[in-house]
């Protein structure tokens, strides 16, 4: 090494290793040794590389005092020596594995294990890497591994480190392996596959993996069998990790396969035919064979290959546990073949699963048997084939293939066929209806295919199919609604058809079955109408519910069979019918509770009595349970708006008669020998059914809660809970049977049972939220699940969830409901839960002495199962209690000792179990009364923790209690539980160095909950909490194959890394920014991250992720972000999905903190591969908020890139398009199978040669980035980009800018409105109405004059057109209305003749609106009432949109004006519906303006209220302008006249009306409300409101609108204090409007009052009694507020300087029009106030900004007097005294202040002064004091130098200009002015020093305009001595000696030519008596002048010749 360059790394110093801290120091050496190997130079490496390999080989052999090299070392050194390799010279690479493969071989005793594992750890690096290099070592590489994994004795971490050596070896050099060894390899590893060891299997796995390529088929055939088989065997033994590892290599050996091989001719044909089939042989070896042998095929037919697996899982002894692990090998399979495979094989591997799976008697024996693989077989289809890996086109054809193979197969009406067997339909209907909400919207081909199938199959001898019928029918009318109606319709025809079939004597055996289904189908269909109203008319439900009532009344004249079906079909129909909602409701309710009081009734004593038979009592149970369901219901959609008291009152009685009549039938069961129902009936039995009538009463009670039961009530509730789920009794299975299990030990765990009913146990879900268990894929996480799962919930146990309102999306599977018996406990558990908070102590304690005792009873020792299911369900009902205690008293009486000596005992006998569930559950139990029974409680929990750890040696005790101090910290929360802080860590961490899995796994989770929850009081544990995290990577024990035999099988559930990460994670949020401090602390946690997330599992990855999430947070500068988004876009395109939610999740960080960098980092491949990720799997979430991100931040840069995008993903074609393309063209000769064939065909061409198809939400979410898009840059202020000749003329390309786009963007428009799914139609319109909205102002470059658009009208045009067509919805219809108007009021196109066809539908539109009843729009359909309305609504508010845009636009006018004394009265119409609406009221008067439909009935109101909402401003806004125009029309319209002719109006002589017009109200009533609920910081939208509201007010205060409705004392008050609400909160911009109103108040009242006494001189009393007073009053604190600022500086309102003053101008003029209306005394008082107010303004120095200037009109305004005035001349004189002081003091008082405020105040109360003098009449006299004050102050500032002289000089000039006009006092005013205005000529004179500045030229051209008006004003006789004073001053200015004369002479030689032209005699007279020196200068410049003027004017003329110069 040479000695002048640096190392390249420190040598490591020993002495440092045997510290305390010899560990991390060797760790970090290795990580930043290993940074340095990366970084260095080639020739650096090659000098030091025999120094570093030594160390490295030390490190593992780790002499003294080298520490043992745990995993983190040995994963570093590995990599060091890997990149040495890769850098330097590889000539030493044989002798280091020669230095490990010594230290492996070394006998047992001699070396370390830790180090023989390192040693081969880094030979499986090395040789993975490096294999292919060092052949001649593989032999023995190979011969070690074996030896050592044979050898039992070695520890299983070693055995499993030589077969990954194994592995790696033959990934890169297995061609040096001789046969004989490849055959004992395969042989050792078929042996391993039953290793005890689950570690060795997965290795093993690994192994055979590579010993059967893909491409070589010699050995496959033959072991096929017998490795499917072994891998199954395994399975029994296997956790998840094992599992996924046999299922890999399985799927890799099935997929093998498949792979198509061509026998080469050659070779001698024997060897490829090689052990297929022994007999061949001989023929084979004929020649002329191998012809035959060319073509190429697979080894197995697929259906060959599927049923290796099939045949597995049914064989009659596989248990649960195998045969759910087979569906993990199915799951591994299909993800190995890939989408393709599947697309083009679903039929086929559909039918396996149908036919060898699903319809095998095998599994069907029991109930439990066919959920569970109708459950796997869901899982494979749904979550994995559905929905990750079919593409758009593949769900269509999977479909229609669904629907011809199964759903249109029954019934078989053809001989010869048969009908698909039952369980296959269900399948068929579940998968149907999960694909139909994945596509969201069904494309014809697929209506066209299920419609008629679904229905029929409603019909269906068995419950199950009918059920799920439904279920699908209801999925498909909500993805395509257009259907809906019709659908509806059939249903309720065939439904009557049954009903009345049913009483009929001739009625068919399955007719009962048919009218059950119909109804069903109904109920389903009826509970979409709320998701989707605007398709159906009401009519239908009242029909329906007519009909379930009728048959209610007539159930009783039927036999019990008849009765039961009619009853039951009554009930679920009015079920459906309540999630109408109250609107619905409302009207029937008091028939509804008479009719459920008469099924309900109180149980007599009759009940009581035997003799009645099973059909009898099932008849009653069914009428309760049926009837109960239709209660639910109402409960669940109606609350709280019609449950009121007494309603809630009535259904808690006939809850508890229900309570009590089912426990007068469990009562009679029990003596009754209960027999079996016949077993041929597949209905519920007569337990089931009591079962779901509890669970109906419980649900109900639920519901009311507390206030509707009373306290009886609730403590017999809590108690039949408490007995259903907790006592011994409970148990619904025979106690025989199950204290057999219990005495011979065959029953192991309730999680196993397969019963379905599992002694009862409740199977609520404990999880607040629910996260994939260890960041597994959950795929793998649901079939797992499954293991474990005793109760399989389907939809088919209560057909009551059809008619609850469930949004189907693809996201939420629909929860399905459990069997009935676990359904009741459910119920009883969460009645619990929510009814024992509520109770006070003596309740609460008595319900839980009798939880705790039935817990403990000694009865249940017999029975281990109820006993465990008993334990499982208390614990359930106490968590789920607890976390409802949020109330003082709930917190008193549960956290009460009495409760808490009672629980702990439980508790704490829980906390130990083996159960996890349980475990968890005490622990949070502990945890949350912990939080509330106070400080004693927490201690002694805490002791007795202690002890437990103590003393209890078994691992699930220990757990259990590390556990209950995560709890207690994470509920009891950081400050309360900190005494116990220190002890939890000590306790935990001892905990944590426990070598058994479980104990260490749930200690560091415990720990992780510690350190969140003690947040920054855990920072002094924080140092050595890092280096036992360190230590744990480095334990053998803790690693994932560590340990003894049975801690290595348990450690794959119990992964440690990840929690260790999640610990790390947590430590990192403790630290927080001052992670940036603590280099130690920060180093370590990054080192230990980079390991982990380079770690293979995924689980630690995904961890190891977050925690650099975090990390990024806080310390940004330390990460290499590059390398991360590298490796995170690996992840992106990995199978493993966890990793790429995580890395989206990071990315999403990313982008947020700095989309630029990433657009570097990434750029556009990065978004693309983000958007192909949509369309490959739209299930995964966050990809949407990562674009979006990144798009917000970035678009206004680049916009055209960003279009170019979504463009690219708008020109390829989704299925739906594709196939009824393909429909339309082919015709409709094909049938079914040949639609099918082509759609295939048309798929495969599409990807070869034609158009890429593309997801449509994809698409979908490109049309909304363009929308964003859109948006941002319009809005973004940069106007370049929406005008191409500005971004011209500043030199910015065009190309990039938006502008240059707009062809495309209507291009992708057009494209989209004509598109097959509903949402991208509308998305674009959207995108259209953005564009015209953009651009409508944007000139076109090319032509002058002419707009951008105009020349695109056409293709608008023509994207509209489509909405108008047949199959398009009301959205769509609206939407594009919107987009209609906004294109005509946009201004593109001027002409009304020129508007075309735009227009007329515009117009077409407005002429249906008129006529009332359906709408009809364009080719669409006749639609329903809502949809009428809705768009009735639509069309208003477009038209209001033009009258409104007409006020701007004058080519409006005649747009508009033909239609608008038909719009009146509908605007008007409209504003009363939505007030109507609002008001909740039914509308009392006839339907005037015939707008509202008779059959508008209550129901459309919450449907059609966002409507309103949306577009009633905008109404508002057109009647507000049309109102201040003052047309009749509109007058009529309010007052409820229709078709008035526009007569001209009489004279302004009207009388004022009495009444306020007919609808004046319900308009001022909304206008009214609007104000009332505006808040101050509202958006712009609610401003916008807010000042349309107050300008439509300011018309309707008017008396010809509101009449003397003011004078209503009340009403009056009531506005007055809204206006002062508002002048308080309100910023300018509204107060603007708002003040405009108050004047108008004030006016409309005085013309009401008409001459009353304000007119008069009345006294001050009289005065301040009148109502406009407070108008007055307003505006008045309207200024002050505006001039002063709010009092408070707590209200920042963010009003502009503009804003303020046209606020203050506004409120000004309002203020003079109020006091106009007042008598003329008054005025005057008035007008002192107003001047008083100003001269406030003139004393504001709060700011600099200028607000007098541009109010100085307002001061004009006030001060003139008008001609009438008279005898107040005092008054006034005395004002004007006032403020021409006030402005003189203001100067006054600015002297000697400097700096721009001063500055503005001494202007702005000069020009005021000025004003005043100017602006009052000459009558009017002013003090000589002050006009004398005045000028000298103006004479002073004249002569300052600063820019208030240019102010002075200007005001001078008018003074000087209007005393020309001959009034006395500006005559003096001009007379004390004159010497300073010649003294400042004088200065100005003295201070030139070479020319003028601006201010200077302007002061004196200013001075000079004032001296000549002056002289012109004076007689003849006085000019000349006027001249005489003022001719010297201007000569001064003068400079005729230079050659280029100076600005000023020449301005003032011009001005004295003037003076001489205007009277030259006394300009001579003058000029004559100027000394000689200044008469000179005169005359030079004047010759100058006028000589050079002569030469420029008489130029052509020769004969002057002044050439002789």
């Amino acid at each position: 090494m040479s000695a002048e360059a640096p190392p390249i790394y420190e040598p490591v110093d020993e002495s440092n290793l045997s510290s305390d801290t010899g560990e991390i120091y060797l760790f970090q050496w290795l990580a930043s040794t290993e940074k340095a190997v990366r970084q260095a130079s080639t020739e650096d490496l090659k000098a030091t590389q025999t120094d570093l390999e030594e160390t490295l080989v030390k490190i593992v052999s780790a002499p003294e005092p080298y520490p043992p090299p745990g995993r983190p070392v040995r994963s570093i050194v590995a990599k060091c020596l890997v990149a040495l390799y890769m850098r330097g010279e590889t000539k030493t690479l044989y002798d280091t594995i020669q230095s490990f493969l010594k230290i492996i071989g070394e006998p047992k005793g001699v070396g370390k294990d830790s180090s023989k594992i390192a040693a081969m750890y880094c030979v499986a690096e090395l040789m993975g890497m490096f294999g292919s290099q060092v052949m001649s070592l593989v032999v023995e590489i190979v011969t070690t591994c074996l030896k050592l994994y044979r050898t039992s004795s070695t520890p299983i971490i070693l055995r499993y480190h030589s077969l990954v050596a194994l592995e790696k070896t033959l990934s890169t050099a297995k061609r040096a392996v001789t046969d004989a060894l490849v055959k004992d390899i395969i042989k050792q590893m078929k042996y391993a596959l039953s290793d005890k060891a689950l570690p060795i299997q997965r290795a093993a796995c690994n192994v055979l993996v590579l010993m059967y390529p893909a491409d070589d088929s010699t050995r496959l055939v033959t072991d096929v069998d017998s490795l499917v088989v072994s891998c199954t065997k395994s399975l029994e033994g296997a956790d998840q990790l094992t599992r996924c590892s046999l299922a890999k290599l399985v799927a890799h050996i099935l997929a093998a396969t498949q792979v198509q091989r061509v026998v080469p001719a050659a070779e001698p044909p024997k060897k490829a035919k090689k052990g297929q089939n022994p007999n061949e042989d001989e023929e084979d070896a004929m020649p002329g064979m191998h012809v035959q042998a060319e073509e190429a095929k697979p080894v197995m037919t697929p259906q060959e290959m599927l049923a290796q697996l099939s045949s597995q899982f049914n064989k009659p002894q596989a248990s649960k546990k195998t045969r759910v692990g087979i569906f993990d090998f199915y799951a591994a399979l299909f993800a190995h073949l890939e989408s393709a495979w599947l697309e083009a094989n679903y039929g086929l591997f559909v039918g396996h699963l149908m036919t060898e799976i699903v319809a095998n008697p095998r599994n069907s024996t029991t109930r439990y048997e066919t959920l569970l693989v109708r459950a796997l077989v869901e899982v494979l289809l749904r979550d994995l084939v559905g929905v990750r890996m079919l593409g758009e086109q593949a769900q269509i054809s999977a479909i229609q293939e669904l629907s011809t193979v199964y759903l249109k197969r029954w019934p078989a009406l053809m001989p010869g066929q048969t009908a698909p067997n039952p369980l296959c339909l269900v399948v068929a209907l579940r998968e149907v209806a999960g694909l139909l909400q994945q596509l969201g919207n069904a494309p014809p081909p697929v209506q066209d295919a299920l419609v008629e199938p679904l229905q029929t199959l409603l019909g269906h001898p068995n419950h199950t199919i009918r059920v799920n019928a439904s279920w699908a029918l209801r999925c498909f009318c909500y993805s395509t609604p257009l259907r809906l109606p019709k659908v509806l319709l059939s249903v309720v025809e065939m439904l009557q058809r049954d009903l009345t079939t049913l009483t009929t004597p001739a009625a068919p055996a399955d007719i009962t079955n048919r009218t059950l289904g119909h109804a069903y189908g109904l109920a389903a269909l009826l509970a979409v109408i709320p998701e989707r109203p605007l398709y159906v008319s009401y009519d239908i439900s009242a029909k329906v519910f007519d009909m379930a009532v009728q048959l209610l009344k007539r159930a009783g004249e039927h036999e019990v069979r008849v009765a039961r079906t009619e009853v039951e079909v009554a009930w679920t129909c009015i079920a459906a019918l309540m999630a109408l909602g109250p609107n619905f409701v409302r009207a029937h309710l008091p028939q509804l509770l008479v009719l459920w009081r008469n099924a309900l009734p109180k149980p007599t004593s009759k009940d009581a009595q035997t003799g009645r038979s099973p059909a009898e009592w099932m008849f009653l149970l069914h009428l309760r349970e049926s009837a109960l369901g239709a209660v639910y219901c109402f409960l669940k959609y109606n609350s709280p708006a019609l449950v009121t008291p007494d309603v809630t009152r009535r259904v808690a009685s006939m809850l508890s008669n229900s309570l009590s009549f089912a426990n007068t039938f469990t009562s009679r069961r029990i003596d009754d020998n209960p027999e079996a129902p016949p077993p041929e009936s597949k209905e519920l039995s007569l337990e089931s059914r009591e079962a779901l009538l509890r669970t109906r009463i419980f649900l109900c009670f639920s519901l009311i809660g507390h206030s509707g039961a009373t306290e009886s009530i609730q403590s017999s509730l809590l108690q039949s809970a408490i007995s259903l789920f907790a006592s011994p009794e409970g148990y619904a299975g025979s106690p025989l049977q199950a204290a057999i299990a219990s005495s011979t030990g065959s029953f192991t765990s309730i999680w196993q049972s397969t019963d379905g009913y599992a002694y009862g146990v409740s199977d609520v879900e404990i999880e607040e939220r629910p996260r994939p268990w260890m960041n597994r894929d959950s795929v793998e996480v649901s079939i797992e699940e499954l293991t474990q799962k005793p109760i399989l919930r389907s939809c088919s146990h209560d057909p009551l969830f059809l008619c609850q309102r469930i949004s189907p999306d693809v996201a939420n599977q629909w929860p399905e409901p459990p069997p009935p018996a676990t359904a009741a406990v459910n119920a009883a558990v969460q009645l619990f839960a929510q009814l024992l908070p509520l109770q006070d102590l003596s309740v609460a304690v008595r319900s839980l002495t009798q939880l705790v005792e039935s817990t403990g009873s000694p009865k249940l020792e017999k029975n281990s199962g109820r006993k465990a299911a008993v334990s499982v369900n208390a614990i359930l009902a106490l968590v789920l209690a607890l976390r409802q205690v949020n109330s003082a008293r709930s917190r008193q009486v549960l956290g009460s000792p009495q409760v808490t000596s009672l629980l702990a005992p439980l508790l704490k006998d829980v906390l130990v179990d083996g159960d996890l569930l349980l475990r968890k559950g005490s622990a949070e139990a502990i945890g949350r009364l912990a939080n509330i029974a106070g400080t004693n409680f927490l201690t002694n929990q805490a002791k007795t923790l202690v002890d437990q750890v103590v003393s209890n040696r078994d691992p699930h005790g220990r757990a259990g209690c590390a556990l209950a101090f995560g709890e207690i910290h994470a509920h009891v929360g950081g400050m309360a539980a900190g005494p116990l802080l220190k002890t939890t860590v000590h306790v935990l961490m001892s905990l944590i160095n426990d070598p058994h899995p479980v104990v260490h796994f749930w200690a560091l989770t415990a720990l992780a909950r510690v350190i969140d929850a003690a947040s920054l009081a855990y920072a002094p544990f924080v140092p050595s909490t890092l280096g036992l995290l360190f230590k744990v990577y480095m334990m053998e024990t803790h690693e994932p194959e560590g340990g003894a035999l049975n801690q290595a099988n348990l450690s794959g559930d119990l992964p440690a890394y990840q929690v260790v990460c999640q610990n790390i994670d947590a430590v990192i949020t403790v630290l927080g920014p001052d992670i940036q401090d603590s280099a130690r602390s920060r180093t370590l946690v990054l080192d230990l991250v980079h390991q982990f997330i380079s770690e293979d599992d995924d689980g630690i990855c995904v961890e190891a992720i977050s925690c650099i999430q975090h990390f990024l947070m806080f310390a940004p500068d330390s990460v290499n972000v590059p390398d991360l988004v590298d490796r995170f876009r690996g992840y992106l395109s990995s199978s493993r999905r966890p990793l790429k939610l995580a890395s989206i999740n990071a990315l999403y960080q990313l982008v947020q903190k700095d989309a630029f960098a990433m657009s570097r980092l990434g750029g556009d491949q990065l978004v693309e591969e983000l958007f192909a990720m949509l369309d490959d799997d739209s299930s995964v979430d966050g990809v949407r908020n990562v674009i979006t991100s990144w798009l917000q931040q970035t678009v206004v840069h680049n916009p055209s890139a960003w279009i170019d995008l979504c463009q690219r993903i708008m020109s390829r074609t989704t299925a739906s398009q594709q196939i009824t393309d393909a429909a339309a063209k082919k015709g409709d000769l094909l049938d079914d199978e040949g639609q099918a064939l082509s759609v295939g065909t048309n798929q495969d061409s599409g990807t070869a040669g034609g158009r890429q198809t593309s997801r449509w939400r994809t698409q979908l979410f490109a049309l909304q980035c363009l929308h964003s898009i859109c948006a941002i840059v319009g809005s973004s202020g940069r106007r370049e980009h929406l005008d191409i000749t500005l971004a011209r003329s500043q030199g910015i390309p065009v190309r990039g800018l938006l502008v240059s786009r707009v062809p495309d963007l209507i291009k992708i428009a057009f494209t989209a409105s004509a598109a097959q799914v509903t949402e991208i139609r509308l998305e674009g319109l959207t995108v259209l109405r953005d564009v015209i909205e953009i651009f409508a102002k944007t000139p076109d470059p090319e032509y002058e004059d002419a707009l951008l658009l105009e020349q695109h009208q056409a293709p608008i045009t023509a994207a509209l057109t489509p909405a108008f067509s047949s199959d398009s919805t009301p959205e769509i219809l609206a939407t594009a209305i919107g987009a209609c108007a906004v294109f005509v009021g946009c201004g593109v196109v001027k002409d009304v003749s020129r508007m075309g066809r735009i227009l007329k539908l515009l117009t077409s539109a407005l002429e249906q609106s008129k006529e009332s009843g359906m709408l009809s729009l364009g080719e669409a359909a006749e639609l329903s009432p809502n949809a009428s309305v809705m768009l009735r609504i639509a069309t208003l508010s477009a038209w209001a949109e033009l009258q409104v845009a007409s006020q701007s636009q004058s080519y409006l006018v005649n747009v508009v004006k033909p239609y608008r004394p038909a719009l009146a009265p509908l605007w008007v119409a409209c504003l009363r519906d939505y007030a109507s609406v609002r008001a909740d009221t039914e509308v009392v008067e006839e339907a005037s303006a015939g707008t509202i439909d008779s059959s508008y009935t209550s129901l459309g109101k919450e449907v059609l209220l966002p409507y309103y909402v949306e577009s009633w401003p905008v109404i508002l806004q057109a009647m507000a302008t049309a109102m201040e125009e003052d047309e009749s029309y509109i007058v009529a319209a309010m007052d409820g006249q229709e078709g008035v002719s526009t007569t001209p109006r009489q004279g302004s002589g009207d009388p004022v009306r009495e009444e306020p017009t007919a609808f004046f109200f319900a308009v001022f009533g909304l206008v009214y409300e609007a104000l009332c609920t505006a808040v101050p910081d509202a958006d712009m939208a609610a401003r916008r409101v807010c000042r349309i509201a107050l300008q439509a007010l300011k018309s309707l205060i008017c008396p010809k609108y509101c009449g003397k409705a003011f004078t209503d004392p009340v009403l009056f008050e009531e506005l007055v204090n809204l206006f002062y609400r508002m002048a308080l909160t309100e910023p300018a911009a509204v107060q603007m409007y708002m003040v405009e109103a108050v004047a108008s108040l004030a006016e409309g009242l005085a013309l009401v009052q008409n001459g009353g006494p304000a007119m008069g001189g009345t006294s001050i009393q009289e005065l301040m009694s009148l109502p406009q007073v407070h108008s007055v009053r307003i505006c008045a604190y309207v200024l002050r507020r505006a001039i002063t600022g709010p009092r408070t500086s707590a209200v920042v309102d963010g009003s502009t300087p503009l804003d303020k003053v046209k606020l203050i101008n506004a409120t000004f003029e309002a203020f003079i029009k109020i006091s106009s209306s007042f008598g003329i005394s008054q005025r005057e008082e008035f007008r002192a106030m107003g001047i008083t107010l100003y001269s406030e303004l003139l004393k504001d120095e709060s700011s600099e900004v200028d607000l007098v200037g541009p109010t100085l009109q307002s001061l004009k305004s006030l001060l003139e007097k008008p001609a009438d005035l008279v005898d107040t001349d005092e008054k006034y004189e005395k004002v004007i005294h006032g403020i021409l002081s006030a402005c003189l003091v203001n100067v006054d008082e600015m002297r000697g202040r400097q700096g721009a405020i001063s500055t503005r105040k001494i202007k702005t109360n000069l020009l005021a002064a000025v004003l005043v003098l100017t602006v009052i009449p000459p009558s009017v006299k002013v003090g000589r004091a002050v006009l004398d004050h005045c000028c000298f102050l103006l004479s002073q500032k004249l002569s300052d130098a600063d820019e208030v002289s240019l102010t002075a000089a200007h005001c001078a000039k008018t003074l000087i200009l209007a005393s020309t006009s001959g009034n006395a006092a500006l005559r003096h005013c001009a007379k004390h002015l004159l010497p300073g205005m010649v003294e400042c000529l004088a200065k100005i004179a003295a201070s030139i020093a070479d020319d003028a500045t601006d201010s200077q030229l302007a002061m004196a051209d200013e001075i000079f305009k004032a001296l000549t008006a002056l002289i012109s004003s004076l007689p003849e006789e006085l000019r000349s001595r006027a001249l005489g004073i003022l001719m010297p001053a201007m000569i001064l200015l003068l400079d005729p000696a230079r050659v280029i004369p100076t600005k000023m002479h020449t301005q003032s030689v011009r001005q004295l030519l003037a003076i001489a032209a205007i009277s030259p005699a006394a300009f001579k007279d003058a000029t004559s008596k100027l000394d000689q020196e200044t008469r000179d200068t005169l005359e030079t410049s004047v010759r100058q002048a006028v000589g050079n003027r002569g030469q420029a004017a008489d130029a052509p003329k020769p004969q002057i010749s002044l050439r002789s110069f």
